[in-house]
Formats: structure tokens, sequence, C-alpha cells
């Protein structure tokens, strides 16, 4: 497995990670069984950064893991997203990142996760009604007592992690990041890189849509959050394909899946980005690592990015409540 840094001065880290929030919550039912399986085959190729957040699936995705690394702790890197807050029904209502509500998240999760610290921990988004250099005092006091090692953000803007940063070395920002999501390309990658901030990229295969494996009138389940993103509905799903097709024909060319290029060329974007993958399978998994074995030279990313150029994405990453939720994006609307 190869390695990479998260952050300058940051943890070393195997180059692709595993994001197991599928295990527990927004694409549909999955087998438990399944899951812990995936984990350690992850775990049996070197991939050693699982990430998760303490709302996925209300606690079950951290208990799920728990399970899987008994006996294994030391094997493993644990990045956890805290702050979002969920209904009886399971629904998002908000997002909480006060210093007591940071306390009172991370001693949940160490008891679900059956640890005594976590290797990085990060706001699932920046809370507008608190300042940011409060949420991370406190984590960085949570540092100093041990319980926590580095410290993480999820979804800022360029403004928001130089503050953040001001307080305590900030060690990765996870933020959406894709061929088909390249926003972070204007200001906040230069500022991460400038700062030796490491950037986990999530999304990778856009929720799916650069697998290849979606066709026009494809049915997803009342359960899968995508049934509500703009991208996956009506006409801004045909122009999408569109450009997946486009995509494919290189990936054939290459002897590779349109999934393993969309990795290959996240992979390929420097050398301090982490792309997290979400393989809720096996099979899924072992394709996704494919992409490692893929060499792409100038005139391949040439051709990618004319295949799927910046901004030539139809519709939004989340519907317009999620977006407001987005510090990155400059929270519109809100």
């Amino acid at each position: 497995m190869q390695r990479r840094r998260l952050g300058r001065n940051g943890p070393d880290v195997s180059a692709i990670g595993l994001g197991c929030m599928g295990m527990s919550w927004a694409y549909g039912p999955a087998d438990e069984t399944e899951s812990i399986a995936t984990i350690h085959a992850a775990m049996a190729a070197g991939i050693d950064l699982l990430d998760t957040g303490d709302f996925y699936g209300i606690g079950h995705n951290e208990e799920l893991i728990g399970r899987a690394i008994r006996g294994r702790r030391d094997e493993v890197f644990i990045a956890v997203k805290f702050g979002a807050l969920r209904d009886p029904s399971g629904g998002l209502i908000g997002f909480d990142a006060r210093p007591a509500s940071v306390r009172n998240f991370l001693s949940y999760t160490l008891r679900r996760l059956g640890t005594d610290h976590v290797d990085l921990y990060q706001p699932a988004r920046v809370d507008p009604a608190v300042p940011i250099e409060d949420t991370v005092g406190t984590i960085a006091d949570l540092i100093r007592a041990g319980y926590v090692r580095h410290l993480g953000l999820s979804e800022a803007g360029a403004g928001t992690i130089r503050r953040a940063h001001a307080v305590h070395p900030v060690a990765q920002l996870q933020i959406e990041y894709s061929l088909m999501t390249r926003g972070i390309e204007a200001a906040i990658l230069p500022t991460c890189r400038e700062l030796g901030i490491g950037v986990t990229a999530y999304g990778v295969l856009s929720r799916g849509l650069l697998s290849g494996r979606l066709a026009a009138g494809t049915t997803l389940g009342a359960d899968d959050f995508r049934t509500r993103a703009p991208r996956f509905q009506g006409e801004n799903l045909a122009r999408n394909l569109e450009l997946v097709e486009a995509l494919r024909r290189i990936a054939v060319e290459k002897g590779a899946t349109p999934a393993q290029l969309a990795i290959a060329w996240v992979l390929s974007r420097g050398e301090d980005i982490v792309p997290l993958v979400g393989a809720r399978r096996r099979d899924r998994l072992e394709e996704a690592l494919g992409a490692l074995d893929l060499v792409l030279d100038a005139d391949d990313l040439v051709r990618i990015e004319a295949a799927v150029p910046a901004g030539a994405v139809a519709g939004t990453r989340y519907d317009a409540h999620g977006m407001r939720m987005l510090d990155s994006e400059g929270r519109p609307g809100g």
C-alpha cells in the first residue's frame, strides 16, 4: 500500500482511505457481515484510514467499526466527524459544535468504538452559531488530554480554515472532491497547501455517478438520499451520464473501469490528497484498489478533463437545504 501524509507535519496514512458511512446510512440497507468483512479486507490490503461519523446510523457505524477492529486497534487510524443532530426518525435537524457538546459527543464515540482515543476529530460542518475558535480550542484541549491525536475540519471555507489553524494546527480538511466537484481548486486547496494541511477527498465517485454502473431510468430506494440530490434527477442525470460515458471510453482504452479512472484522477492531484472510497462490499473495494495501479500521464489527464470538464456537471451536490449547511460554499441563502 502506498502511503501519504496528512498535512506537512501530520500523520502518515494509507494513500486510500475507507469511508464507512454507506455501511450504516445514506445508500439503503447494507449487510453487517459483509461490511465487517470489507473493513477486514481493507486492512489486509494495507488501508489503515477508516473514516466515520457519530451520526452515521445514529452511532451504528461507530459500533460496527468497534466490532471490526476489536483486538486490532493499533492497526488503524480512525477519523471521526461529529456535530450533526438527528431526530427520532433519523432526519438531520442541524449541527452543534459548542464546546460542551464536543466533549459530550466524543465521550459517546469512545464508548462505541471501544477505544480510549480517536486519531482525528473534526466537526462535520462548521456551526455558524459557534465561533470556529471555540470548537477548535475545545478539540485542542482534548488533544492535550490524550483523547484525540489530530485536529481536522470538514467542508470549511478558506477563511474558516485560516482562523482554525491559527488556534491549533489542522492536520487535514475533509471535503468533496472529484472530477465532478472541483470547487476547492479556486481558494480552498491553495489555502490548505499554503498552511501545510492535507485533504481527504470524499465523494470521489460523485455518489456513484462516476462508477459507471448507473443508467438512465435507474430507480433508487426510498431510503437512498440520492433521490433528493439534484445531480440524480431528470435532465441533470441524463446530462451527467453523458459525461460518464465519455469517461468510460478512456477507461476502456486504459484497461480500467470508470470508477478506477476517477479515483486515479483524484490520486494524481497531489501527494497531499487522500481519496476516501465508500466501498460497502469486498468486490467494490477490490475494484477501487485497482486505481493504485493506474499510471496517468499528461495526455491521459488532458483527455480525462476534456471528457468531464470542470463545471460541466449538472445540478448541485446537495439539495438547497444541504447547500446552506456548507461553509465551503459560502452558505448560499444562509
